[in-house]
């Protein structure tokens, strides 16, 4: 009986900021020597197997009990695993957006950055509508997308669109949530203090977008923690063009809100809770 071969997975290159990875397909080998089910069995002569485990359809006539009667094994199912590439492009566009990388002002159109990404335009140009959507860049016709300039004023509006969203909704859970659930969000306070002790603005930045949305998840409203994010993220695109590169004492000094906010959480320190909140943005 022939084995069957495993197809060998697709190499991809090294990621980088403005390279994602496509990971490689799944091998589709079937383990040597692995056996068939009565219903595997049953599935493929389209008969019930008889009193010997082996169907009696016409193929299997003149098998008799206790005959062994070889037959090929039928593939495994394979679940097809699907990657988005436009996701990958929305990533590594998002993540120069915040190191800089893409420059305030400037037209990038889709086909050369598809070029630099080595895909085709289609997911560049889906990316960059959706960062469009969310104020990252603006549409210039015929020409590509222009990353956007913001001021001090779109900065200090969206600090007072995040604590009219955040204040009330923390409050809340601060009343609400067991107080022995603020521990499970420790972690993702460390791990803000960790990228900031490194000076990693880009990995601070992920982590804070963590530890906020994993925060108004309590809340279990879904439309609070998507609109959360969306202001979220554009205060972060903002603060890159508006402020100075943030020194590591000043991220450092934000992450430690992060530890201090559950500490009063924990205390039921409603006063406390509002003062880090407020002064979070």
């Amino acid at each position: 009986m022939e084995q069957n071969r495993a197809e060998p997975p697709i190499e991809a290159a090294a990621p980088s900021a403005l390279a994602p990875r496509v990971p490689g397909r799944p091998s589709r080998a079937r383990p040597a020597g692995s056996a068939r089910s009565a219903a595997d069995v049953a599935g493929a002569t389209g008969h019930a197997p008889g009193p010997g485990g082996v169907g009696q359809g016409p193929g299997n006539a003149g098998a008799v009990r206790g005959e062994h009667v070889h037959s090929e094994p039928s593939p495994p199912k394979v679940v097809p695993q699907r990657y988005s590439v436009r996701a990958q492009i929305l990533e590594a566009l998002r993540t120069a957006l915040l190191a800089g990388e893409l420059a305030p002002g400037e037209v990038y159109s889709a086909p050369a950055l598809a070029e630099r990404f080595g895909v085709s335009p289609t997911p560049v140009r889906e990316a960059m509508q959706q960062l469009a959507s969310e104020g990252a860049v603006e549409t210039v016709p015929n020409r590509g997308f222009r990353v956007a300039e913001h001021s001090p004023r779109d900065l200090a509006e969206l600090a007072e669109i995040r604590a009219l969203l955040e204040v009330p909704a923390v409050l809340r859970l601060a009343r609400t949530v067991p107080v022995e659930r603020w521990a499970e969000l420790r972690p993702l306070a460390e791990d803000t203090l960790e990228a900031a002790a490194r000076g990693d603005c880009t990995a601070y930045a992920e982590a804070d977008r963590v530890f906020h949305r994993t925060l108004l998840e309590l809340t279990g409203n879904r439309q609070l923690v998507a609109v959360a994010e969306d202001v979220h993220r554009r205060a972060q695109c903002s603060a890159v063009r508006v402020a100075p590169v943030p020194r590591t004492t000043d991220l450092l000094a934000e992450a430690a809100d992060h530890l201090a906010l559950l500490e009063a959480l924990t205390d039921q320190d409603l006063p406390a809770v509002e003062r880090l909140v407020r002064g979070h943005y």
